[in-house]
């Protein structure tokens, strides 16, 4: 290769990363972590604000589980407003959710998922030039969480019951509450956790026996994180 050329490929690619360093910062921020609408609930909300020096364009949607579907072809049990909205720098936009009223279960939570796509402002002092212009999306969950449900939500991840089989460690989740997992440990050892559905299990590449404790950090509906120690049974 030409020693010159093979130069400048050097100078693009370094130019590039730091394009790509200057500009991957969010302005929007999202209060909160997750969403919880009751059933009884005639709408939920959600404020976004603009941190940005820009105005930004953010749309919004909900989804079902399925990252990858475009919004214009889901169909989930709630109306979300506005879908695509402009933020001025420094000024916020409420989201408002409404339940369609569309039968879900009623024993336990259903889940669905809040996108929200920030798209930045041009910069108008680099009109003239070749620059990267990326677009952020953030995804919340969102629980559709029954008036009816018995127990609370933030007490359900310390009634897991734990067992060891086959060289797992296996979390059953006895509430009809989602349990949003961080990470577990056992003897020294540690593995990262997911969500526990209502009424399901979950097996993790962990080894234990009967009688070791087990340390368990969550989220709870305020988004900390909460760490609690267990037992395998």
């Amino acid at each position: 290769m030409n020693k010159n050329l093979f130069l400048s490929i050097k100078t693009f690619g370094f130019v590039l990363l730091a394009t790509l360093c200057s500009v991957a910062s969010a302005s929007v921020v999202i209060t909160g972590t997750r969403v919880i609408y009751p059933s009884d609930a005639r709408e939920v909300s959600v404020k976004l604000n603009n941190t940005g020096k820009r105005p930004v364009l953010i749309q919004s949607w909900i989804d079902d589980g399925d990252a990858k579907a475009k919004p214009e072809t889901l169909h989930v049990p709630f109306v979300l407003t506005p879908p695509i909205n402009r933020v001025e720098p420094d000024k916020g936009q409420t989201l408002r959710i409404s339940y369609t009223g569309q039968p879900l279960p009623a024993d336990r939570e259903s889940i669905y998922w809040l996108n929200v796509l920030e798209i930045p402002a041009k910069n108008p002092v680099l009109k003239n030039e070749n620059y990267l212009q990326m677009a952020f999306r953030s995804r919340l969950k969102l629980f559709f969480r029954p008036a009816a449900l018995q127990g609370k939500a933030n007490d359900a991840a310390k009634t897991l019951v734990w067992h060891a089989q086959d060289g797992l460690i296996v979390a059953k989740n006895p509430t009809p509450y989602y349990v949003s997992l961080v990470n577990i440990a056992v003897n020294d050892k540690m593995a990262e956790a997911d969500m526990v559905a209502p009424f399901a299990e979950e097996s993790y590449k962990l080894v234990g026996k009967t009688g070791d404790k087990i340390t368990v950090s969550y989220v709870n509906d305020y988004g900390a994180v909460v760490n609690f120690d267990s037992q395998i049974k």
